[in-house]
């Protein structure tokens, strides 16, 4: 069946699910577009703040129903409401304003540690780091996963040259793929290539839950988390449920990248997640013919910029043509060349991450 026929499917099996107050599901007027791939079903269930646990069997029923017509495809269904995320607002303190604090944080099952790459704004070069580093740190002998959360841009799959979409197992739980040794996961597989993810903030930050807490990680030492670039609710939702152990945020060394930068650190500090350094990404360039360097965007700029916001410089990735070649092929450079000078970096960044906090080793 094509995609716009299962959707059709789907809505005629939410018909026969009810809601409280009366009428199903399919005629409700806070029922989604139902979005289908090749690989999953999606929609979300926006409901009045305090109807969240009336909607609760619904919601179940309406996984079950799509589940049936879905002919195998993983179904990621979110209830949300018009309550927006609290900002890490203490129990005691949301109590006292008459509104509920964040849900207590959890452990991910099967993953000891998680530290999360992020950055204020686009184009610095973020997810090339995050894949990078998250083998630079398995060549630590640490047993590492990476999850891509930039569900609007999703970079790992090309990174690391991974092609189709994720097993699912019989009890629905995602089997990650796996790449140069890293456990990988991404809404990028279930996608077919150009199609766009148009989802609303509460719908992505389930479906990253989702993804998140129903994949087998097999006992990893360390996932890396690769954020969206911002701070949006993405990240808000992740920091707010799940046990993190770090962040390392990723700039390049203009002064507009570090003001953006200094608006994550700023996030990342109000939501009490220990920030890990700061790495300064294209920070310069060597002519291969004459080995001359060249501080095409400036130098410096990201380890001044550590020390005015309190936090460990954690050092440099040049700008250089085998990182952005062996990305674009998905063969990252710290995996395919691991002696180079291009992985020599990544790799010493890596160790300063575990010789400033070694119970990522734990």
């Amino acid at each position: 069946m094509a995609d716009s026929e299962i959707a059709g499917a789907v809505k005629a099996a939410l018909a026969q699910v009810e809601i409280p107050g009366g009428g199903t599901l399919a005629g409700y007027s806070g029922l989604s577009e139902v979005i289908v791939t090749k690989s999953a079903i999606a929609l979300a269930i926006s409901v009045q703040p305090g109807m969240e646990a009336a909607f609760g069997p619904a919601r179940v029923a309406a996984q079950k129903a799509a589940e049936a017509v879905g002919q195998g495809r993983k179904v990621l269904i979110s209830l949300t409401s018009d309550k927006s995320p609290a900002m890490a607002a203490p129990t005691g303190q949301a109590a006292a304003q008459g509104r509920p604090g964040p849900p207590p944080k959890s452990a991910v099952p099967g993953v000891k540690n998680i530290i999360v790459v992020g950055s204020g704004k686009g184009g610095v070069g973020k997810s090339t780091v995050a894949a990078n580093l998250a083998l630079a740190l398995a060549a630590e002998g640490l047993r590492t996963g990476i999850l891509d959360a930039d569900l609007y841009g999703p970079s790992i799959p090309k990174l690391l040259g991974i092609e189709g979409k994720p097993a699912v197992r019989e009890d629905g739980v995602f089997s990650p793929h796996e790449a140069f040794g890293l456990k990988a996961m991404s809404i990028g597989s279930m996608l077919t290539p150009g199609q766009a993810v148009v989802w609303r903030g509460p719908m992505a930050s389930s479906a990253l839950r989702q993804l998140l807490r129903e994949t087998d990680w097999g006992g990893l030492d360390l996932l890396v988390v690769d954020l969206p670039p911002g701070t949006g609710d993405i990240q808000i939702s992740l920091f707010q449920q799940a046990e993190l152990a770090g962040a390392v945020i990723v700039s390049t060394p203009q002064d507009l990248a570090l003001i953006d930068a200094q608006k994550a650190i700023d996030m990342i500090r109000r939501l009490s997640i220990p920030l890990l350094g700061l790495v300064e990404n294209m920070s310069y360039f060597v002519a291969p013919d004459t080995g001359k360097r060249y501080d095409i965007f400036g130098h410096g700029g990201a380890a001044r910029a550590a020390e005015l916001f309190g936090m460990p410089f954690l050092g440099e990735i040049p700008l250089d043509m085998a990182i952005r070649e062996t990305s674009d092929a998905g063969r990252p450079v710290v995996a395919t060349d691991p002696d180079g000078p291009q992985a020599k970096a990544f790799r010493a960044i890596a160790r300063e991450i575990l010789s400033r906090n070694p119970q990522l080793r734990a």
